[in-house]
């Protein structure tokens, strides 16, 4: 594959923190590649970084293959960007916004089809003010793709949406790369992780501790199993624990969680029906990306 960003051992420090500690990665040509982790993982100083935005304490870095620092002018002319903390004036103008970030690029996209493709037609003179928090994430976007960039990153381009715009930008973002573009996307949603990304790096307290195919990381941890039902508060399921193959009951308010190994669904259905107790919402769960994050450092994802 081309590889069109090379990190290799990345650091940045802030004082006596630590914020990148010996980073590698590298992405390929048209692909989603996601950094994911806890919020305060070095994620966004990683990809601040990578754009030229912040320099690195140590080092080597290539994207597209150009120096950041030394060449930060010429690369951003090629590259999109979606920072976690954008924001406009609020009386600027959809149309205006577009037409002035145009004006920044030698060879821009025609920022009025822009306007059509990403559903923005209607508000073109509408103040950023008054736009929903799903318009704004497509002005971003949008803002982020008329340079016409071979490499687009978008920090957090989810964060503080509703599920249902949520969904509709993942759309979005996965329209980017198979018109061509490469994305690098930066988040702490592992369900958008394991969405849209065809690799991703999974990145903690500045290192990373995986890195892979959404796939590929899930399917090689020797995770236990996971039965879950609901029941009344009263239900007294510790018995679960005498049956073949289970090693702990957990109460999560209203509902029961029976970890395990073997065919652990239907040995907990059968030890229910044997006691003739009839759980309508009896399921069994796959291992996600948290689970490959908890195996590797104990702990849940922070918010």
């Amino acid at each position: 594959m081309d590889a069109i960003i090379e990190v290799e051992g990345l650091r940045k420090v802030y004082g006596r923190t630590v914020a990148v500690d010996d980073i590698s990665f590298s992405v390929d040509r048209g692909e989603i590649f996601g950094i994911l982790g806890p919020n305060g993982a070095g994620k966004t100083t990683t990809v601040e970084t990578v754009a030229g935005l912040r320099s690195p304490d140590a080092g080597r870095l290539r994207v597209l293959g150009l120096d950041p620092q030394r060449e930060g002018n010429e690369l951003r002319q090629r590259l999109g960007l979606q920072l976690q903390q954008a924001a406009l004036p609020e009386r600027i103008r959809v149309g205006e916004a577009l037409e002035l970030f145009a004006s920044f690029y030698r060879h821009p996209l025609d920022w009025r089809q822009l306007l059509e493709q990403w559903g923005l037609a209607e508000k073109r003179d509408a103040a950023f003010a008054t736009l929903s928090g799903g318009q704004r994430q497509r002005l971003f976007i949008a803002l982020a793709l008329v340079g016409a960039p071979e490499l687009v990153i978008l920090d957090e381009l989810t964060a503080g949406l509703d599920p249902q715009a949520r969904r509709a930008t993942w759309e979005l973002v996965a329209a980017i790369r198979d018109a061509g573009t490469t994305v690098v996307l930066v988040t702490h949603f592992m369900d958008e992780a394991e969405r849209l990304c065809d690799r991703l790096a999974i990145v903690d307290e500045g290192r990373i501790v995986a890195r892979g195919a959404p796939a590929e990381l899930i399917s090689s941890l020797t995770a236990e199993s996971r039965v879950r039902f609901s029941t009344t508060n009263g239900f007294d399921a510790t018995w679960l624990e005498g049956v073949a193959g289970v090693s702990q009951v957990v109460r999560e308010g209203h509902q029961v969680v029976v970890h395990g190994t073997g065919p652990l669904m239907a040995r907990v259905a059968t030890a229910l029906a044997d006691r003739d107790l009839a759980m309508v919402d009896l399921r069994s769960e796959q291992a996600t990306l948290e689970d490959v994050f908890l195996s590797l450092t104990g702990r849940r994802f922070r918010d």
